[in-house]
């Protein structure tokens, strides 16, 4: 280890030894009397060698002043006015104080306003009723050396103020018997600071028309939401927020008349007034993706959405943007795939809100809850015809209904029927796939099959999150082809039947249509003794009257 350094005041030929146990950082002390020069030489050693620092100074240079202490303040709702005291007397002071402001982040003044006993500093542009820490520790103006410790911080509180800004107003209207019940929503836009310490709501509304009183009721802060109930007239509502000081600006909003369409949507355009049909939008891992037409009438657009669209209340949610906008991602931290949300586009102008768009779309599809159930199977000996239930397609579903796929194969082995595309199963098996892209349609005839064979089915709906893997099949057997039965009757029975019944009557086709030349010989006529001449049998002409008579044989005819 070093052996402890010594130090040397060549003005005074002054050994002043120091020795001390450190390892980093030593110190040595003497009374210097009326002397103002310096001149200090400080030597450390150790077995290996030794060094030797030098350093000439103007004691009065070197000045390091007390810490500031006993803080106090005075402020009003935009300034802190910092005093404290110092014990520095007869010397100069520059000091600093460093404020940490709401946000975290610390800003440094630079003051040089002293008094005999204390210095003070004045931060101005600061919040209204908002917590600011303070300290400060302060260095010689003259001849700066090192600044002083710091003083202990105070933490300091600004006065109240009027609220600034407006609260950010939206509504719910829902058509009843004689009037509407209207749900109204506010919260704190970005630009509104309410400035003190306890805060209230003041809702107003009152017809337009007529100029009829105005009602009028108080929320305490924890309440964002009310409803009211009004007839069919035009209705002007404002809210404004109260402090201890004042009210804040009023947000205004305006309800237009009630009309007879009240309970349809319906967008006025220069062909006249249609009904809105609802466009699909898509969303990505980041939120949900608006976009709208701009027009140049209104001042601002509104986007409103429930995030729990299946509850009541579903938390209407909604979001302003200004006249410039086209576009904007949506998110919340309670989007969630498989969960449609709607959306409704508003313009607004002169406060009064008028619906231009609606959207609905999903954070991300997923494939169906259920299969659609086939009710009714058809069958011939090579086709089947399958209809199902009407299959849902609204927001009950976990993805847009894009169409369904019809699933066929026989038992015994893979499918390759015409017109099908294959689709290969986790075991290797594979089925014919049939793509119906239209989901309202609800009977799909599969064709190509073989007779007298057994078929496994099954139809599945699909989304834009694709489709539920295939577990259960339904099975038919197809009938056999009657057609080949009708064709071998034909071509074999048939004709052995006409060919059996050809030969049985044969002999009397033959006797109708080619009768046999009887002989005389085998005559019965001619079977009498007095016939007979020798071996052949004569019949005489005289025992007989013949109807003609042809002569054959001159010879023969002579002998008769």
């Amino acid at each position: 280890s070093p052996f402890p350094p010594s130090s040397f005041d060549r003005f005074s030929q002054k050994m002043v030894p120091c020795t001390v146990s450190c390892s980093e950082q030593c110190s040595c002390s003497w009374d210097i009397g009326q002397q103002r020069i310096c001149n200090i030489t400080v030597t450390v050693e150790n077995p290996l060698g030794k060094k030797t620092a030098r350093d000439v100074f103007d004691v009065t240079h070197r000045i390091y002043p007390t810490a500031p202490f006993q803080l106090w303040e005075e402020c009003t709702d935009t300034e802190i006015t910092l005093y404290w005291k110092h014990r520095n007397k007869g010397i100069e002071l520059f000091c600093q104080t460093e404020v940490l402001q709401p946000d975290g982040k610390v800003k440094l003044h630079n003051s040089s306003d002293m008094h005999l006993h204390y210095a003070s500093i004045t931060l101005d542009g600061l919040q209204p009723y908002t917590e600011y820490t303070a300290r400060v520790h302060c260095g010689a103006a003259k001849h700066f050396w090192r600044w002083s410790e710091w003083s202990e911080a105070r933490t300091i509180r600004t006065k109240e103020a009027t609220p600034s800004g407006k609260l950010d107003i939206w509504r719910e209207i829902t058509p009843v018997l004689r009037g509407r019940n209207v749900t109204l929503l506010w919260k704190q836009a970005p630009s509104f600071r309410a400035n003190g310490r306890s805060i209230s709501y003041e809702l107003t509304w009152e017809k337009v028309e007529d100029g009829s009183k105005p009602e009028s009721i108080s929320f305490s802060s924890v309440y964002n939401s009310t409803r009211i109930s009004i007839d069919n007239h035009s209705y002007k509502i404002s809210i404004m927020a109260k402090n201890n000081v004042n009210y804040s600006l009023p947000s205004v909003l305006i309800i237009p008349r009630a009309t007879g369409n009240s309970r349809k949507t319906l967008f006025c355009s220069s062909l006249g007034t249609e009904e809105l049909k609802e466009e699909q939008v898509n969303g990505t891992d980041d939120g949900i993706f608006i976009s709208w037409e701009t027009r140049h009438i209104y001042d601002s657009y509104i986007i409103d959405w429930c995030n729990f669209p299946m509850l009541q209340p579903c938390d209407l949610q909604w979001k302003r943007f200004g006249p410039n906008t086209s576009s904007a991602l949506i998110n919340s931290a309670a989007f969630v795939p498989g969960v449609r949300y709607n959306f409704h586009i508003y313009g607004s102008v002169a406060n009064k809100a008028s619906l231009l768009e609606k959207k609905t779309g999903y954070l991300r599809e997923l494939p169906p809850l259920r299969d659609p159930t086939v009710k009714k199977v058809e069958l011939t000996f090579n086709t089947v015809t399958l209809s199902w239930d009407s299959y849902l397609t609204n927001e009950t579903q976990s993805g847009f209904v894009r169409g369904y796929h019809v699933y066929v194969s026989p038992i015994q082995e893979d499918c390759s029927l015409k017109g099908s595309k294959k689709h290969v199963l986790p075991d290797d098996s594979v089925l014919c796939k049939y793509t119906i892209e239209n989901p309202e349609e609800k009977r799909y005839t599969v064709k190509h099959l073989l007779s007298n064979t057994k078929y496994k089915l099954v139809v599945k709906a699909y989304t834009g999150g694709g489709e539920t893997p295939i577990v259960n099949f339904m099975y038919i057997d197809t009938p056999f082809n009657s057609n080949v039965l009708y064709l071998l009757v034909l071509l074999v029975i048939v004709p052995s039947l006409v060919a059996a019944v050809c030969r049985w009557k044969m002999k009397w086709v033959k006797e109708c249509c080619c009768p046999v030349i009887p002989s005389p010989n085998k005559s019965e006529v001619l079977s009498f003794k007095e016939f007979k001449i020798s071996s052949e049998k004569v019949l005489k002409i005289s025992d007989c009257i013949p109807d003609m008579l042809a002569v054959d044989n001159k010879a023969e005819a002579q002998k008769l």
